[in-house]
């Protein structure tokens, strides 16, 4: 019997708690990426295949810059490089998703506000294709919404996942809807899509990063809880819940890992050092699970962990 969560939204600092008390204490592992001058690689995919060959997106960008270029990476050893022939897109933070055999490919974009170079306006955006060099451009998100998602359900339809503020969400908080075909997705049909109950208080705030259709035609999320400490620092960690597309309805949120369970290294500034960003997660069959981060906004770092999703396929 699947168990909703009808309770009310859990604080970051009450699922820390749960998380200390189950965590494995399993340290992950800084990637190393080459052939990107003095940029940072972060905010990374994890490894998806792409005729045969498994490639990371990844976020490229200096050090103190907001401006980033999306590259292609393939293991080199147990280096990654970049692929020669592969398009850069001018976006952050990638995500990819398989949908109707076709690949999707989006990522963030940014520009200047005409009113004040210094503030930037973002939305996210879609590409699509066979392969990486046939990629094309074919939809938008709103302006001002990041982590948008799909993920193609068990009766063939598409999933969105989206992530409105403001008015409607606040710092953040996760909606969804359903597509017959990619050709629907729109920002009218992202805009309008319904908010998920119960999951995120008014002053933090969260995300989808990317989605697994479940054994049982449900969906294992994985995705991010964020909020701010008393200083104005952030505080990131990765989450996993469950997600009924049917009848729109989620397990709770439980933090699958933190800053801590990665090595030290880089930082972009100071108030993100408590970061890691979801990008992206391998199951495997012994029972584990590989988890891609972006750290601190300057790393990429990899950790293996218990699949967080395998108690939703035992429902």
């Amino acid at each position: 019997m699947i168990t909703y969560y009808d309770g009310k939204p859990r604080k970051c600092e009450d699922l820390l708690v749960e998380f200390k008390e189950n965590n494995p204490g399993k340290t992950g592992k800084k990637l190393t990426f080459t052939d990107v001058g003095d940029r940072d690689v972060y905010n990374i995919t994890a490894p998806f295949d792409v005729d045969g060959l498994k490639v990371i997106a990844g976020r490229t960008e200096s050090r103190d810059s907001e401006y980033s270029k999306v590259m292609f990476f393939a293991c080199n050893g147990s280096v990654w490089s970049p692929i020669s022939d592969a398009p850069v897109l001018e976006l952050q933070d990638p995500f990819f998703a398989k949908i109707h055999n076709e690949i999707v490919l989006g990522g963030v974009e940014v520009w200047p506000k005409e009113d004040d170079p210094n503030a930037l306006l973002w939305r996210t955006a879609f590409y699509r294709g066979t392969n990486l060099n046939d990629l094309k451009h074919f939809a938008n998100g709103p302006v001002g919404m990041k982590d948008i998602r799909l993920v193609e359900l068990s009766d063939g339809r598409i999933g969105v996942f989206t992530r409105p503020q403001g008015e409607i969400g606040g710092r953040g908080k996760i909606g969804f809807t359903i597509i017959d075909n990619l050709d629907e997705l729109s920002e009218e049909v992202i805009e309008k899509a319904p908010l998920i109950d119960n999951q995120f208080v008014d002053e933090e705030w969260g995300g989808a990063n990317e989605i697994h259709l479940l054994k049982n035609g449900m969906l294992g999320v994985l995705g991010h809880i964020a909020c701010f400490d008393d200083i104005g620092d952030r505080h990131y960690y990765s989450v996993a819940f469950m997600f009924d597309p049917y009848k729109k309805k989620s397990s709770p949120l439980k933090i699958i890992a933190t800053r801590s369970n990665f090595e030290e290294g880089e930082y972009k500034r100071r108030d993100l050092i408590d970061v890691i960003f979801s990008g992206g997660l391998i199951r495997r069959e012994d029972g584990y699970a590989e988890l891609y981060c972006g750290v601190s906004d300057a790393e990429a770092h990899m950790i293996v962990i218990p699949d967080p999703f395998l108690e939703y396929e035992k429902i």
